[in-house]
C-alpha cells in the first residue's frame, strides 16, 4: 500500500550525494544532528564521502560503530557503474569492479546496493548491449542474494553539463519500453531505487513520472527535484520545482525508508531542512528513521 496523507507518516532517511566531497565523518555528524537514523553510504574510489575499494573488515566496523553510538544504521549503499560499456573489455572490469563493491557492502551489513543499468542512451542501446546488461545483473544478483542484500537499479538519465546546468538524455532506466523489459527480464528479486526527479528531468510532461510501470519492484527511493534553467536543469529540494509530491507520492507502492538526496554542495543541510519542510507542508508526519 503506497503512502497516502490520511496516513500522515512517511519514514526518511538521509542520502549521500550531496555529501560527495565531506569525510563520512562529517556526514555522520550532519545525519545525526537533523535528527536522521538511517544514512546512505558510496563505495568506491571515486569521491571524498565514498568508502575506498580497499576498505577492509576492521575499517567498516569501526565505521559501523560510530554510526551506532550515533543511533544510525547504515542500511543502504551505492556504486559508481555503467553496465552498457560498448568495449567488452571495459565492461568486463566494470562487472569486476561491482563484485568488488559487493564484496565490502557485505563488510557493513548492508540490506541495499544502489547499481546503474547504464548511461548510453536509449537510442544507441543495441541487443547485444541490452542483453549485456541483463547479464550483469544476473551475476551481480547471486553473488548478493548470497550475501542477503538486495539490489535497486536507478531510474537516471545520461547528464551533460554546460556550466552549471545538467542536460539529461533517455537511457534503459528512464525509457517507458525499457523498464517494461527490465521488469520482465531481470529476475524478480532485483527491485528499482525510484527517482522521481530523475524521470521528469527526462519526461517532463509525465505527470506520474513513470511510477505505474516499475511500483511493484520498487525497494529503494530517492526524493528530489530538478529545476528547469537554460534549456536544461539544475537540482534543488523536493518542493523547489514543479514535481507534484502531493499527487505523487500516494501512488507509490513503497513503504519503506524515503532517502532525501540533495544535491548541491553549498546548503546542503538547508537543503535537507527545506525537504522535510515540504513533506511536512503536504500532511505527512516525519519519522526519521
Amino acid at each position: 500500500m503506497g503512502l497516502t496523507t490520511g496516513q500522515k507518516v512517511i519514514a526518511v532517511g538521509c542520502g549521500w550525494w550531496g555529501f560527495r566531497e565531506r569525510a563520512f565523518a562529517t556526514h555522520l555528524d550532519s545525519c545525526a544532528a537533523t535528527g536522521f537514523r538511517t544514512l546512505e553510504i558510496g563505495i568506491g574510489d571515486e569521491f571524498a564521502a565514498t568508502f575506498p575499494m580497499n576498505t577492509d573488515r576492521q575499517q567498516a566496523a569501526e565505521a559501523m560503530s560510530k554510526a551506532a553510538k550515533a543511533g544510525i544504521k547504515l542500511s543502504f549503499a551505492t556504486a559508481e557503474n555503467d553496465f552498457s560499456l560498448a568495449d567488452p573489455q571495459a565492461h568486463r572490469r566494470m562487472l569486476e569492479h561491482v563484485l568488488a563493491v559487493i564484496d565490502i557492502a557485505r563488510l557493513f551489513g548492508v540490506s541495499h546496493l544502489r547499481l546503474f543499468a547504464g548511461f548510453t542512451p536509449a537510442k544507441e542501446v543495441t541487443a547485444r548491449r541490452y542483453e549485456q546488461v541483463v547479464d550483469a545483473f544476473k551475476v551481480v544478483n547471486e553473488r548478493c542474494v548470497e550475501y542477503g542484500i538486495a539490489i535497486s537499479v536507478e531510474t537516471h538519465g545520461k547528464i551533460t553539463w554546460k556550466g552549471d546546468v545538467a542536460h539529461h538524455e533517455n537511457t534503459i532506466s528512464t525509457d517507458p519500453h525499457y523498464l517494461e523489459r527490465l521488469v520482465r527480464d531481470l529476475p524478480p528479486n532485483i527491485g528499482f531505487n525510484y527517482d522521481p526527479g530523475n524521470i521528469k528531468a527526462v519526461w517532463p510532461e509525465e505527470s506520474d513520472c513513470l511510477v505505474s510501470i516499475i511500483n511493484e519492484r520498487i525497494n529503494y527511493c530517492h526524493l528530489k527535484d530538478w529545476i528547469a534553467r537554460d534549456g536544461g536543469w539544475v537540482a534543488g529540494a523536493i518542493g523547489d520545482g514543479t514535481l507534484d509530491y502531493s499527487s505523487l507520492l500516494p501512488k507509490i507502492s513503497f513503504d519503506g525508508i524515503y532517502l532525501i538526496e540533495y544535491e548541491p554542495l553549498d546548503d546542503v543541510e538547508e537543503g535537507i531542512r527545506r525537504s522535510l519542510t515540504y513533506l511536512e507542508q503536504l500532511g505527512y508526519r516525519i519519522n526519521l528513521k
